[in-house]
């Protein structure tokens, strides 16, 4: 039996471990808790930092490790990269790591290769970041190097607001001590999900966002489709799969995130892993009849592959939705939350999760991380996924008071 390490053991690396375990492969989780969710799919593990890099090592080392996967979660992409390094097991290399999670170095790919990219900077101080401010005479984005789940992103429409604001966002970045500065593209947001192997990238799930009126950094709703009458999906996916293909990843999974402006398609970041919060795991194969995982685990354990996949006409059909429940009235304490025997009940609502409980206190969101809650549904039509929404709009809140 082969033996696979998945780090972390977070509630995203659940359908992984479930997947492993599936395909008979021996199953440890490495995570600091050791009440950590996939664990509990797991066939043990290590409780332990994953960038504990040496001890980690020795355990992988002890168990025989056959692979070492991550999906859904940037900040193990580089960990993986050391790892398959270190241990002689296949996995993207520590330069492709890099890239893929430094969103510095990302712009710089862009620029080189001839992707539209907003004019940026590398900002070490909050007086450089005013420069850039100056220069520009429009609003910036401020972003950590490498952090994720938009922690230490802030949209600054006003000068006076860097200075409060920079120290902030600095302290997300984990390697280099620098903030990337950016002008502040206006206009729709999209993610394209994908899938790369040795011979092509797939771009195999699209779609257009919607963000949460206090903070336009974080997304409220993801609507999936394959196509979109407003917008251009094939020419995105393209440029999409141009990009992927021009960098140094081999195969392995990504998730792009898009926002159009003045008819361009910018890069706003690509990661090398799914798309989180289920993404890769539930809504990429509904929309495509992709075994993307499956994929993933035969090229961890050494079969790489560059078979052809091919979206049927009936899956380019369907829909998805993953829309995330806003805070009423700006929180509070919660005293019920209405309609969870609709999210329960319906086969097309694949999953669906509360934050948490009555009693409770709950606010805004700050960052992805702290949303309330999610629901995520599927449907085989644009019409019948419309009226699902429609239908938990008007029957399930959230009560404060």
């Amino acid at each position: 039996m082969k033996t696979v390490v998945i780090l972390p053991g977070s509630q995203w690396q659940v359908p992984l471990a479930k997947t492993c375990k599936a395909h008979g492969l021996k199953t440890l989780v490495i995570d600091p808790h050791m009440d950590a969710p996939a664990l509990a799919c797991a066939d043990g593990g290590l409780q332990s930092d994953i960038f504990d890099l040496e001890r980690v090592v020795r355990y992988c080392q002890d168990e025989h490790v056959d692979a070492v996967i991550s999906d859904e979660c940037d900040i193990a992409v580089p960990m993986v990269a050391k790892l398959g390094e270190r241990l002689s097991l296949p996995a993207l290399t520590p330069e492709c790591a890099r890239m893929y999670t430094n969103k510095f170095e990302m712009r710089g790919f862009c620029k080189a290769h001839g992707f539209p990219s907003p004019e940026y900077k590398l900002c070490r101080t909050a007086e450089e970041a005013e420069a850039f401010f100056d220069q520009l005479q429009a609003p910036i984005v401020m972003k950590p190097l490498d952090s994720c789940s938009s922690r230490g992103v802030f949209t600054v429409f006003q000068k006076e607001d860097i200075g409060r604001l920079f120290s902030e966002s600095l302290s997300f970045s984990k390697g280099e001590r620098a903030v990337l500065a950016e002008r502040y593209i206006r206009g729709t947001e999209f993610t394209v999900d994908g899938i790369k192997t040795p011979g092509k990238h797939y771009s195999l799930a699209v779609s257009e966002k919607k963000h949460f009126a206090h903070n336009p950094n974080i997304a409220c709703d993801l609507f999936f489709s394959h196509k979109n009458e407003r917008f251009d999906y094939e020419r995105l996916t393209r440029q999409n799969d141009m990009l992927v293909e021009q960098s140094q990843l081999d195969w392995g999974l990504t998730h792009a995130e898009y926002k159009f402006e003045d008819g361009v398609f910018y890069l706003i970041e690509i990661g090398a892993r799914g798309g989180g919060n289920l993404i890769s795991s539930h809504i990429v194969p509904f929309l495509s009849g992709v075994n993307i995982y499956q994929y993933l685990l035969e090229c961890s354990l050494g079969n790489v592959s560059s078979p052809v996949f091919h979206i049927s006409d009936q899956h380019r059909k369907r829909c998805a939705v993953l829309h995330f429940f806003d805070v009423p009235k700006g929180g509070g304490l919660v005293s019920r939350i209405d309609g969870q025997e609709l999210l329960s009940g319906r086969e097309k609502i694949i999953a669906h999760r509360f934050n948490f409980v009555p009693g409770d206190v709950i606010e805004q969101a700050r960052t992805d991380s702290d949303r309330a809650g999610f629901y995520i549904a599927c449907c085989e039509t644009e019409k019948e996924l419309l009226a699902l929404m429609e239908e938990i709009r008007q029957n399930v809140r959230i009560v404060c008071r």
